[in-house]
């Protein structure tokens, strides 16, 4: 794998060795994209615990399918931070502490690395196994498998999209001073609340925390300044994946089910399989029907791509000469205007009215 000039990873096939099997073809799934396919049932949930809950950025469930897997001797795959925290890989874990390390959202795409192989040996050895990632990661890793296991359980994230590695490293540098290590980065830091995040990064020295609507790492990752080209066209989205489990956070739940939200983080669940299904009855979460239209109305990239900025290239000449401050620059030419920020607030109100009642 070779990192390009955005600081993504690309496959470089050496062409000599190359004995024209055309394997990669065959497993590609960009190439062999799945059905589109309606979740068997939604869910609003949250971990009894609030402790966990607290240090989940959603409702926590993923901890407890996790803790379940451990406890039946299996092995758990997820992303965590580096030792530096300026890159995300993913790992695998066989105890509660390796866990704990997947738990939280990294807005950073996370390297793979041999973790599919890693998953099939474990497989093969009639062990559990939840691996959990993006949903292009789940849909690579079933096509790498080409067959289905009993023991694996696949569980993939309401993706938006992810960021360069390249620019999360140049933000860390520039956001902390030189000469102090990282010791912890939390992107959602829940201390204001779930619905009010913060972005935590703690040095030797202190706490930097910045509430999201204020992170300029994380207005150029919500503005799609970033985002992985073929994220603009994902090709796992709408149930593509074929995951077991679809965990996000459930946006939305104080009109859809007002009695059951707080902002402490309630998760968003969609069941893709019957084996999903009968993990989600043997953890104990507190959970709620909910639908489908529910889950959607505000988590709209549950089916849709982000859309590429037409500032996205200007974005890239000017972070090649002035580094992370090109952030700043092209999020200030996008910024809409108070007027057309009236007009978009008053189309959401009419949407509303129309569509919810």
């Amino acid at each position: 794998m070779k990192e390009d000039n955005e600081g993504f990873l690309y496959p470089a096939v050496d062409v000599e060795s190359c004995v024209d099997c055309a394997l990669c073809e065959t497993v590609c799934p960009i190439i062999n994209q799945g059905e589109k396919l309606e979740p068997l049932a939604v869910y609003a949930a949250k971990n009894p615990d609030d402790e966990v809950r607290m240090k989940s950025s959603s409702g926590g469930v993923f901890t407890m399918l996790a803790e379940r897997t451990i406890d039946e001797g299996g092995v758990v795959f997820g992303a965590r931070f580096s030792e530096g925290f300026d890159a995300v890989l993913h790992c695998a874990a066989e105890d509660i502490e390796g866990v704990a390390t997947f738990r939280g959202s990294k807005y950073v795409q996370s390297k793979v690395g041999n973790t599919y192989k890693e998953a099939e040996t474990f497989l093969k050895q009639d062990r559990k196994v939840l691996f959990s990632g993006t949903p292009c990661q789940i849909a690579g890793l079933k096509r790498y498998l080409r067959r289905e296991y009993d023991n694996l359980l696949t569980v993939d994230v309401v993706c938006h999209g992810v960021p360069s590695p390249l620019v999360w490293r140049e933000y860390l540098k520039w956001v902390v001073p030189q000469g102090e290590g990282v010791q912890y980065v939390n992107m959602r830091d829940k201390r204001n609340g779930w619905s009010s995040y913060c972005v935590d990064i703690r040095t030797e020295r202190g706490s930097i925390c910045v509430p999201a609507s204020k992170n300029l790492y994380i207005e150029g990752f919500l503005r799609d300044l970033y985002l992985r080209p073929s994220c603009y066209a994902c090709p796992a989205k709408a149930g593509r994946s074929g995951s077991d489990i679809t965990l996000g956070d459930f946006w939305g739940v104080a009109q859809s089910h007002p009695q059951f939200t707080d902002d402490k983080g309630v998760g968003l669940l969609l069941v893709g399989s019957k084996k999903g299904a009968d993990a989600l009855k043997e953890i104990g979460a507190n959970m709620e029907m909910s639908t489908y239209s529910s889950a959607i109305g505000y988590n709209p990239c549950i089916e849709r791509s982000a859309s590429e900025p037409p500032q996205r290239d200007i974005f890239w000449d000017t972070f090649a000469q002035d580094g992370v401050v090109a952030i700043e620059k092209v999020c200030r030419r996008m910024r809409p205007s108070l007027i057309s920020r009236c007009v978009l607030k008053m189309k959401m109100a009419i949407w509303h009215i129309i569509h919810r009642g």
